[in-house]
Order: structure tokens, then C-alpha cells, then sequence
């Protein structure tokens, strides 16, 4: 493989570009994405300006959780390829750039597993002990109160042990006891068989979600509403201080870094879901050199779209990360990924609006503090597609339909052109998610010349990223903006140079004096601005990011 240049530092501030495989590219027309149709559009996201790649799980699955289910860690599902196509796709990233991380789901395994095919067997088995098991109650019910995501309870029957095991998610996704030294020295070794074949990290699905608490105490009720939780998903009834998030993580999270450390360059983003502890969270997990190097939560994945929450949730971690490590911990953020609805249409009130809130969107991501996470066919403006209930294939949305639809309207093809019959993604007849329309509107080649468009304003601002140490890695301080609840302002700042970056995250006008200091020379990147000497006029979902002269 080619050598990728010495850079351990690489991750921090790092545009990753999220690729979910099977709606990136078909390269056998049988509808379904796969690993020699990535390596095939591997210079489209080169081109965008990013940073690395990050994967979607494709390892060997049934797929009953498009491949969040896992029956081997260390091999090609079919539907995506083989070990060689992964290879290949490796190298191929490398020579353009790129790097190449993966998802690791470590947290709990497919049904179909060997080692739950084994665990299951009966309670003396070698590996009986290496997922959750319990007994049931006096009355048969399960052993305490804790809740599925997916719905229902965390804990169903086994007519083989005649006991309960515990799953967090599918009933067909048992979680892995990691109270057990041999099944987190399994895991490491399923990690170090992808370090071995060039990957530079990985995304940690679930990563809060690794320990339980042995005693099974039953959570408590929850004190208000669960951020993030789908109203009619009793899951967010509950505190959840005992099925996650607890702190005998963090022993194995150092081992987890340890051994990144074995392989120069490497890195790690865990992904927290935690209703009410996330910001405290992602500050302990990436707390100096021996644990993650980034995490993110769902914070900026919801539907909060105002200066005070994405201030708010800044200062929130700012302050954890003050507390625990005199602000060396390192966030990630993103707007759009695989499990939420697509922020355009999450945030835009019409769908004229939209653009504008693409355009907005990426350029105030850029400006945070952190590494950034971006999503596939986000830097087309895509809308959430709009799915019937026979079209979905989502447990999570079936179980919770119609007021949830789960999370396939965000997972549909990419659009790479206006062809017929699935606009460049396949050739095939059908494919698995279907292509809609308004999607293929906005595909990425009528795009590519448009100086107008809201890729073009995608690579514009990562080529601007890039160019601005303070903008990758400098600090973020907020600024004061009196009697103004609309515009979130701040400078990014390091040795070199300052900036300012000012937000109007209203569909109103608002005017602002700014300092004679800024003044129009020093304009790097806006929108819908006016500067007239010292007063600011920003139009509706306006911004400006400006040179501070000093």
C-alpha cells in the first residue's frame, strides 16, 4: 500500500466525509452499493477537499440493521465485496489523500455470531459469560426495567438457557459483556486485523454503550423530555444511568488507544448517545493522550436550529472539557449523518429555503471548533426523501411508524446524475432504497460548473477550512451581541491570525456596529451581507467570516 505521509496530528480538525456504501455507488447493477463502486468515485470526494473517509459497517451481517448487526468482524459481506475490493479501495484513497476510516460496532454483535451461537448453547460453554445474560424474575418478567432503542424491552427470553440476554438495540443484536477480559481482548484483536490491512481509524458506533452496570439496578424515570428521542419511543422515559455510559468505559477506552497508538497516525471518533450527559461525556472520552481522540453526540443533530443551542451546547463542552482536562479534549460535530432526518430539512421552514440553509450550514460548520464530520450528498443540499411504508426498510422506522419513519429517508442513493432509470447510481432495475425525484434535481453533475451551487459553496468553505490554521485548529470565543437572540458570533483565533465569524440564524434582517477594525478588504467568506463603514446588515440566514485587522 502507499505510504501515507507522517502526520499524528491529522485528525485534529479533519474534515471526514461519511460514505454509507450502500447508497454510494452500484458497480454490479444489482441495486445496492458496494466497495468497487466507492473506489470508482473516490476522486469526486477528493475533489470536495476533505480529509478522510469514514465507511459504514461492511463487514459480514444478515443485515437486519444494514450491517450494524455483525457476524464477523473481520471479513467482506458479499453484498459489498471482498477483502481484495477493500484493499484496493484503501489504496486508491490513499493515493488521492484520503484516509480511510471505518465503523466499529463493538458495543453488541449479530444473533448469527459464532460466539453468541456459542454462548447460547448452555451456561458452561467457553464462552458463556461473553454476553449479557441474566435470570428471570420470580414471575418470569425480565430482570429490570431497561428499554430497547428500538423499542420494548432490553432483555429477551432464551429457550436454550432458559435465561434472558440483554440487546440494546434489536432483539437480534446481543450486546457483549465487556466485564469480560476475554471478550474485550477479542474485540482488540478484530481492530488490530483492520490496522493491519492500512485503515487510519475508526468510528466507534455506541461507544458510551459498552459496559452495564453488573448489579442491574433499574433506571429511573426520566426527569423530562429525552433530546434526540422520537416522542412515541418510550426509550426516552428513563434515565439511563445503568444500561450506558458507565465508567468502567473508560479502562477499556485506554486500551482501545493503546493499541491505536502501536500504528502512527492513526485515530479514533466515538459516537455518544446519551439523552442528558453528552457533552460531559465526549469531554471524559477524549481527555488527553490516553483515550479517544474525538468524540460527537446528537446535539447538533436535532432539530434545535438557534444561536443560544448551538452556543449552548459549545459552551457545554468547553466548560466539561475545562473541568476534566484544561480543555484538551477534542469535539466532533456534524449536522447530517446515516441516523437523523437531513438537516435541510430539518432546519428550512419551506423548500425554497433550503439552499439557504445549506449554504449557511456548511459554512458555520467549518467555523466550529473540532473536526467535522460531513455526510454523503449533504454538499448537494438534499432533502430527507420522502418514503411510503411498503418502500422503508428500517426496523426502527417500521416499529415506531407513522409519527417516526425511521432512518431511511436520510439513507436513499446518491444522485451523481439526471440519467434514467437511478440517476448514475445503478444500472439495475430497481434499487434498494428508491431515487426520488427531487433528488435528482440537485445530482452532483449538473452541480460541477455552477458557480452557484451549493457544492460549489462546499468545496469553497473546505478549501477555506484548510487554508486557515485558526479555522482547523485555532481557539473559539464567543463574542457579546447585545439585545440579539438571532446571531451567534465568535472569533477563531490562534498565533497567526483572527477571525471573525457572525451568524444570523433568524429570517429576519438584523444590524450590527462592528469594529473599525473590519472592515470590506477583509472579507474571506458571506452571504447575504451588507458592510457599510462599521454597520453590519445581515439578511436572512446571513454571515459573514472576516479577517480581524490588528
Amino acid at each position: 500500500m502507499i505510504a501515507q505521509k507522517h502526520n499524528s496530528d491529522w485528525w485534529r480538525g479533519a474534515v471526514i466525509y461519511q460514505i454509507y456504501p450502500r447508497s454510494f455507488q452500484d458497480s454490479t447493477g444489482n441495486g445496492i452499493g458496494d466497495l468497487q463502486g466507492i473506489t470508482s468515485r473516490l476522486p469526486y470526494v477528493a475533489d470536495l477537499g476533505v480529509d478522510a473517509i469514514w465507511l459504514s459497517p461492511i463487514f459480514t451481517s444478515p443485515m437486519l440493521d444494514m450491517g450494524y448487526d455483525v457476524s464477523d468482524y473481520c471479513d467482506i459481506d458479499p453484498l459489498f465485496g471482498t477483502l481484495k475490493d477493500f484493499d484496493v479501495l484503501v489504496e486508491r484513497a490513499h493515493s488521492l489523500g484520503l484516509k480511510v476510516m471505518i465503523d466499529q460496532v463493538l458495543s453488541h454483535t449479530s444473533d448469527q455470531h459464532k460466539w453468541f451461537a456459542e454462548s447460547r448453547q448452555d451456561k458452561t460453554n467457553p464462552k458463556a459469560d461473553w454476553y449479557v445474560w441474566a435470570d428471570a424474575k420470580q414471575d418470569g418478567t425480565p430482570p429490570n426495567n431497561w428499554q430497547s432503542v428500538f423499542g420494548g424491552s432490553a432483555w429477551t427470553w432464551d429457550t436454550r438457557r432458559c435465561q434472558y440476554y440483554l440487546h440494546n438495540f434489536l432483539t437480534s443484536q446481543p450486546d457483549l459483556n465487556f466485564h469480560n477480559a476475554e471478550v474485550q481482548n477479542a474485540l482488540l484483536k478484530t481492530t488490530q486485523f483492520w490496522l493491519e490491512r492500512g485503515v487510519d481509524g475508526f468510528r466507534l458506533d455506541t461507544v458510551n454503550f459498552y459496559f452495564h452496570d453488573q448489579e442491574l439496578r433499574n433506571n429511573p424515570p426520566s426527569k423530562g423530555k429525552a433530546a434526540g428521542m422520537p416522542e412515541t419511543n418510550p426509550y426516552g422515559f428513563q434515565e439511563h444511568i445503568y444500561d450506558k455510559t458507565r465508567p468502567e468505559n473508560i479502562g477499556f477506552l485506554k486500551r482501545f488507544r493503546a493499541l491505536l497508538d502501536e500504528y502512527p497516525n492513526t485515530t479514533a471518533v466515538g459516537e455518544v448517545g446519551d439523552e442528558t450527559r453528552a457533552m460531559q461525556t465526549m469531554a471524559e472520552y477524549t481527555a488527553g493522550n490516553d483515550m479517544l481522540h474525538m468524540c460527537y453526540s446528537f446535539e447538533m443533530l436535532g432539530s434545535a436550529f438557534s444561536a443560544d443551542h448551538f452556543k449552548s451546547t459549545i459552551e457545554n463542552f468547553e466548560s466539561a472539557s475545562n473541568t476534566i482536562t484544561e480543555g484538551q479534549s477534542w469535539p466532533c460535530w456534524a449536522f447530517s449523518n446515516h441516523d437523523v432526518m437531513r438537516h435541510v430539512s430539518r432546519w428550512a421552514q419551506t423548500d425554497i429555503e433550503q439552499e439557504a440553509i445549506a449554504k449557511l450550514s456548511i459554512s458555520l460548520l467549518l467555523a466550529l471548533k473540532g473536526s467535522i464530520c460531513i455526510y454523503q450528498g449533504e454538499e448537494l443540499g438534499l432533502p430527507e426523501a420522502e418514503l411510503e411504508f411498503d418502500e422503508i426498510t428500517d426496523p426502527y422506522g417500521k416499529a415506531f411508524w407513522p409519527k417516526f419513519k425511521g432512518r431511511d429517508g436520510c439513507r436513499t442513493p446518491m444522485v451523481w446524475d439526471g440519467t434514467e432509470p437511478n440517476a448514475g447510481f445503478s444500472n439495475g432495475a430497481k434499487t434498494w432504497l428508491p431515487v426520488k425525484p427531487d433528488h435528482v434535481a440537485k445530482n452532483s453533475e449538473a452541480q460541477q460548473d455552477d458557480a452557484a451551487s451549493v457544492l460549489a459553496h462546499y468545496k469553497s468553505g473546505l478549501s477555506l477550512r484548510k487554508n486557515h490554521n485558526a479555522l482547523q485548529k485555532g481557539e473559539l470565543t464567543f463574542c457579546d451581541i447585545p439585545d440579539d437572540e438571532s446571531t451567534l458570533a465568535f472569533h477563531r483565533h490562534d498565533a497567526s491570525e483572527k477571525l471573525i465569524c457572525i451568524f444570523n440564524l433568524s429570517r429576519s434582517s438584523v444590524d450590527h456596529k462592528v469594529s473599525s477594525l473590519l472592515d470590506s478588504q477583509c472579507i474571506v467568506r458571506s452571504s447575504n451581507v451588507t458592510l457599510d463603514g462599521t454597520q453590519l446588515k445581515l439578511g436572512p440566514l446571513g454571515y459573514i467570516i472576516a479577517k480581524c485587522r490588528s
